[in-house]
């Protein structure tokens, strides 16, 4: 079976390379909608795969994080990066160029090694990501499977240690120190009850 949690947030990037002068070579904007598919062939005790309030802690905060945010290419032109850490507070430096289908293979990602950390406590199992959708407008996505996320060779390896957030994302989590956590490998503790 599979579930589906969808998430929202505003986000300004340049995706360089690209075809269309305008995304290549501007900063521009987009109104994304994620869309969060899990899948399980097992319910828990209250009958479900996993509760959609559980998504509101850890996952919630990471997608949250883009959230107006201008998200980096690490390789991009180095003057560029240091402008743009300057001049805005909240910023995500990724070691990919900032697509939709980047994007997409990123929260793919953060949101399966959360999911491996999660101490369940409300007998769950075998929740994993089934896909994951990013809509970067009203009329174009991109989706991303397993096969997708793990194609480091055809699509750019990304190592979740060489994602970086700016402080101020940072002080907004939940948990200060959750992403440490994450790369750590640390066990991220859910309540009993939300």
């Amino acid at each position: 079976m599979i579930i589906r949690k969808l998430f929202k947030f505003e986000n300004a990037h340049i995706v360089r390379n690209c075809t269309s002068r305008r995304c290549s070579r501007s900063i521009h904007g987009h109104s994304y909608k994620v869309e969060v598919k899990l899948k399980s062939d097992f319910l828990d005790n209250g009958q479900m795969i996993y509760d959609f309030g559980l998504m509101k802690l850890y996952i919630k905060d990471l997608i949250d994080s883009f959230d107006h945010a201008i998200t980096l290419w690490s390789k991009d032109n180095k003057e560029y990066i240091e402008f743009a850490k300057k001049f805005s507070e909240r910023w995500v430096e990724l070691p990919v160029n900032p697509s939709a289908e980047q994007f997409s293979r990123v929260f793919f990602l953060m949101i399966e090694r959360v999911l491996n950390l999660m101490e369940f406590k409300n007998n769950e199992k075998n929740v994993e990501v089934y896909s994951l959708i990013v809509h970067e407008t009203d009329t174009g996505y991109a989706e991303c499977f397993r096969e997708d996320a793990y194609n480091f060779e055809g699509m750019g390896e990304i190592r979740l240690e060489d994602i970086k957030f700016s402080d101020r994302v940072k002080e907004e989590w939940r948990d200060k120190d959750m992403w440490d956590k994450i790369l750590r490998g640390d066990r991220l503790n859910t309540p009993k009850q939300i």
